[in-house]
């Protein structure tokens, strides 16, 4: 794994730059609405990487150079922290994850409604996801769907490639699930799982209902007609077993609003960087003021103590016991040769350390920092340790 704070080279803009330049200026203009989570976020990533948090001092075995080692923020809105430990997270799962087909669903709110979202972003982000995932959960246990429990993973996202608030949930869920006795594995049907059309329904009224029922007030503040717009979702097989699940994390579970790699550059008044067109399957170049740049980026931080990563279904950490009986299933069912056993004690405690890893603060995360890093010169990793140098500390 390449250590992000040795390598690769570094960008020629990154995040931290721009929030440097622009940030005090955005915090100006927009603080007094800003959330603590965005404040934080502001200064966390402006000091990651820099003396301001803390520094060690390496010598290198090979060519004898010496080097600083900065500390990260690890705070999860960083794209350069949040990629280190996906990285990390992702070369320790390859054989832990059900080995199964794979569905991935996607629930779009409508445009009405994303201004209540902005403003209620604790309460419907939660109902958004928690509603989304029973909906499935309760077609999946139709037996002319599927008839059983599947595993769910749900995956909040606000974002579109502009930077746009476009709230959203991504669920991969298994190609099938344990049947209600518990005796046996139930794989979907082919290629189907749930039909869209009947998904979007159910899942436009349980969450209505829901709204209703858990906040009075900001159900009646909505105009009648926003309920009726359609929902938009869809359902597609995604692939079979960890391969599947493996670009399903990569691509969704760990990401953050944009990477430093889509930044194309910044002056004194603008900021450039890329966005991939979907419907056109191509890339486009956008330019912005940095402190609109900032302003968008900024609203795709979730309050503090939400967790964007949940699971439902048979991966609920209640369902722990059926997680590790839908493993023996099957392995029982699965020819010989084409199932490795998991290296952990069930699948749970594989989606447990993948909770840790994204929902909590990252800077409350175990300490990498230790680590010896490589050396930025000659790339060895025969490096040692000189001394730690606090926060501001200098020789």
């Amino acid at each position: 794994m390449v250590d992000p704070r040795v390598g690769p080279p570094k960008a020629a803009v990154e995040l931290a730059d721009v929030v440097r330049r622009f940030g005090p200026q955005n915090t100006s203009q927009y603080g007094h609405r800003m959330m603590p989570s965005q404040k934080k976020a502001l200064s966390d990533i402006a000091a990651c990487c820099t003396p301001e948090l803390g520094r060690r001092l390496y010598r290198c075995d090979d060519c004898h150079d010496t080097f600083w080692h900065y500390h990260c923020c690890r705070n999860r809105a960083c794209p350069k922290c949040h990629g280190s430990q996906a990285q990390q997270w992702l070369q320790e799962r390859h054989a832990e994850l059900l080995p199964c087909d794979y569905f991935h669903a996607v629930v779009t709110v409508p445009s009405e409604l994303r201004p209540v979202f902005r403003r209620n972003q604790k309460l419907l982000y939660g109902l958004l996801m928690q509603v989304s995932a029973a909906a499935v959960k309760d077609l999946c246990a139709e037996r002319r769907h599927l008839g059983a429990l599947p595993g769910m993973l749900s995956v909040l996202h606000t974002w579109n490639g502009q930077l746009g608030y476009h709230p959203h949930v991504h669920l991969l869920i298994t190609g099938g699930g344990i049947t209600a006795d518990g005796q046996h594995w139930e794989p979907a049907r082919g290629e189907f799982l749930v039909p869209v059309s009947v998904l979007s329904c159910t899942i436009a009224a349980q969450f209505r209902a829901a709204l209703k029922a858990a906040a009075p007030a900001v159900f009646a503040a909505i105009p009648a007609n926003v309920w009726q717009r359609e929902w938009v979702s869809f359902c597609k097989h995604y692939g079979h077993g960890n391969d599947a699940v493996l670009s399903y994390l990569s691509r969704y579970v760990f990401r953050t609003a944009i990477s430093n790699a889509r930044i194309l550059g910044m002056d004194q008044t603008q900021v450039t960087f890329r966005w991939k067109d979907r419907n056109a399957d191509a890339w486009r170049t956008e330019r912005l003021p940095g402190v609109e740049f900032l302003r968008r980026f900024l609203q795709h931080v979730l309050p503090r103590g939400f967790h964007k990563v949940r699971y439902y279904g048979l991966w609920h950490p209640s369902k722990r016991d059926q997680s590790t009986r839908a493993w023996v299933l099957l392995i029982l069912a699965a020819p010989a040769d084409t199932v490795q056993p998991p290296k952990m004690a069930s699948l749970w405690e594989a989606l447990s350390q993948l909770t840790e890893l994204t929902d909590q603060a990252l800077d409350e995360a175990a300490d990498h920092d230790a680590a010896l890093p490589r050396c930025p010169h000659c790339g060895s990793c025969r490096t040692r340790f000189l001394g730690e140098y606090p926060r501001f500390g200098v020789p």
